[in-house]
């Protein structure tokens, strides 16, 4: 109980950090969105607008209007599209949903294996690939091997399709995410198995006849195991929302390039509901990971 009240508290807490922050961004809302539409931007029609969107109103009411609009499932109307924000981030979550778990899934999938052969062989080409690798993915841009893979693949060679509606679509932006995230899941899960390599009850196990992968799959998957939940808090958190670059670059339309594009007018209702969803996402994976570790490590803390 205490535990689902402390994400509660900040959730709350980052809430009105959301409102604040996206309140404070400079232009007028009613303004630009009278002028990217074409009407008339004059001061009668400009205060007309910030009435009609409760924009004249305290800040502390506009708040406590919209928090308890969003508990109550209002999530209020886009100012650039004039539909429902929720309708909005409903069709595009999916998309979001699909590209972000499809990275996570093949980043853990392949991390495992590579991180248990190198740790098996410490500077071996295994260790010397994670390291690559991880090198690799810090230094380029997820923008510009994005880029290339299109122009490789789509264009080159002509082997998949970056337009069309099916699940190749998602093969490259899955492919880029994935390579991103390996690196640090593979990291974390080599340090775990290196300091079971390092006990003495992993020599014990040597000692009565078992082989290193066997003795360290057996003594230090579970420790190992711990250390990657933390490290899959951290990227699971970027699943919803945080690949809007990636979905600009494929032309994916997620939520979160629907929230760049919403920036450019200043849309308050997609911004803040934008940034709820990523946080309501990012507390409850939290909560998963921490209630996983629970169970993996029951001891007291």
């Amino acid at each position: 109980m205490a535990e689902f009240a402390r994400v509660l508290g900040h959730v709350l807490a980052a809430s009105v950090l959301a409102f604040l922050v996206v309140r404070a961004a400079p232009g007028d809302p009613a303004l630009l969105a009278l002028v990217a539409f074409g009407q008339p931007a004059d001061a009668a029609s400009v205060a007309a607008l910030r009435a009609e969107w409760g924009l004249d109103r305290p800040l502390v009411a506009q708040y406590l209007a919209w928090l308890a609009d969003f508990a109550a499932g209002d999530w209020g109307r886009s100012f650039r599209t004039g539909r429902p924000v929720r309708e909005e981030i409903a069709a595009r979550l999916p998309v979001s949903l699909a590209l972000g778990l499809g990275a996570l899934a093949a980043a853990l999938a392949a991390a495992v294996p590579l991180a248990t052969a190198a740790a098996l062989r410490p500077g071996g080409l295994a260790d010397r690939a994670l390291g690559a690798a991880t090198l690799g993915a810090q230094a380029v841009p997820a923008f510009w091997l994005g880029c290339a893979l299109i122009w490789l693949f789509a264009v080159e060679l002509r082997v998949l399709d970056v337009l069309g509606d099916g699940p190749g679509r998602y093969v490259l932006p899955v492919a880029v995410l994935a390579f991103a995230g390996l690196g640090p899941l593979a990291q974390v899960y080599r340090a775990g198995l290196a300091d079971v390599a390092r006990s003495d009850y992993f020599r014990a196990a040597l000692a009565r006849g078992a082989s290193r992968r066997a003795a360290l799959a057996g003594q230090g998957r579970r420790h190992a195991t711990l250390g990657l939940l933390g490290a899959l808090n951290a990227e699971a958190g970027w699943t919803v929302g945080g690949t809007a670059v990636i979905e600009a670059v494929f032309g994916l339309p997620g939520i979160g390039l629907f929230a760049v594009e919403s920036i450019a007018v200043r849309d308050h209702a997609v911004l803040q509901v934008f940034v709820m969803v990523a946080v309501l996402w990012m507390a409850a994976i939290g909560l998963a990971a921490r209630l996983a570790r629970a169970a993996l490590d029951p001891r007291p803390r």
